[in-house]
Order: C-alpha cells, then sequence, then structure tokens
C-alpha cells in the first residue's frame, strides 16, 4: 500500500488529520473539554506552588479519580494514553513527584510551551481550573516511573 493510501486510511478512521498543504497533524482536535471538580477543596485564583491533593489529601482517591478522568480526556492526545509518551510530548510518568515535580508541572501548566514561534503546549490553565490541573498532577503521581 502507498503512502498516501496508508495516510487516507488513518485519516479516514480520525487517527490523522490531512491539511491541505499536505502536512499532517498527529494532535487532531484539542480543545480542552469541561472538568467536573465536584468534591474537591476550592483552591482560589491564585496559583499554589504545591499540589494540595497530595497524598496528604483527605481525599486523594477522588482527586486522583478526576484527575486521571481530566488526563484522559486532555492530556492524553499529545502525552499518550495511561500517560505513556509515544513521542509527541515528554512522558510525564517520569516527572518527580512531590514539589520538585509540582514546580515544573505549575511553571508548564500556566506558561504552556512555545518553541520557534510555535505552540507546542497550550497555556492549560487558561482553560482548566487550578482544581482540575492539580487533580491531574496527583494522578499523574501515581503513575511515576523512577530513571
Amino acid at each position: 500500500m502507498s503512502i498516501n493510501k496508508k495516510l487516507m486510511s488513518l485519516t479516514a478512521a480520525g487517527m490523522l488529520t490531512v491539511a491541505v498543504s499536505g502536512q499532517v497533524l498527529a494532535h487532531g482536535d484539542v480543545t480542552p473539554q469541561n472538568v467536573d471538580i465536584a468534591g474537591l477543596s476550592p483552591l482560589g485564583e491564585e496559583w499554589l506552588d504545591q499540589n494540595p491533593y497530595n497524598e496528604d489529601y483527605e481525599n486523594r482517591d477522588l482527586a486522583v479519580k478526576i484527575g486521571e478522568s481530566a488526563y484522559t480526556q486532555n492530556c492524553a492526545r499529545c502525552h499518550g494514553l495511561d500517560a505513556i509518551s509515544g513521542g509527541i510530548a515528554p512522558d510525564l510518568r517520569y516527572l518527580e513527584p512531590g514539589i520538585e515535580g509540582d514546580e515544573w508541572y505549575q511553571y508548564r501548566v500556566v506558561n504552556g510551551a512555545v518553541r520557534d514561534g510555535r505552540v507546542y503546549m497550550p497555556k492549560m490553565a487558561e482553560h482548566l481550573s487550578q482544581e482540575a490541573l492539580w487533580a491531574i498532577r496527583a494522578w499523574l503521581e501515581t503513575r511515576y516511573v523512577q530513571e
């Protein structure tokens, strides 16, 4: 099967999007999806430096459950199912647990990532609440793999 036929069959299956220019876009529609944060402690507008839904949080299981759903809806397209990256974006299983990883995570979800004028990651804090984003971080810590 020719490369064009393969690309067209993947496109038809919804696995790839081919732009008019012929450029293949792996991400597809990345419109942020709403996250139901009912049951989580409200955090306010000012960003915290550390994940409040850490192992000491009384409703940690709920935060992790919400985080898993939010990740699947909003992050998996780029960072991979179950946080296992296919190479498009960083593999978040290697993100250090605790305050060290929290600092990097908070910086990235607030500021996004732009290289050579291209947005590699949107500023997710403009689309999802602090509660939703810290819940994602709580779930990511359950996926941690030490290098």
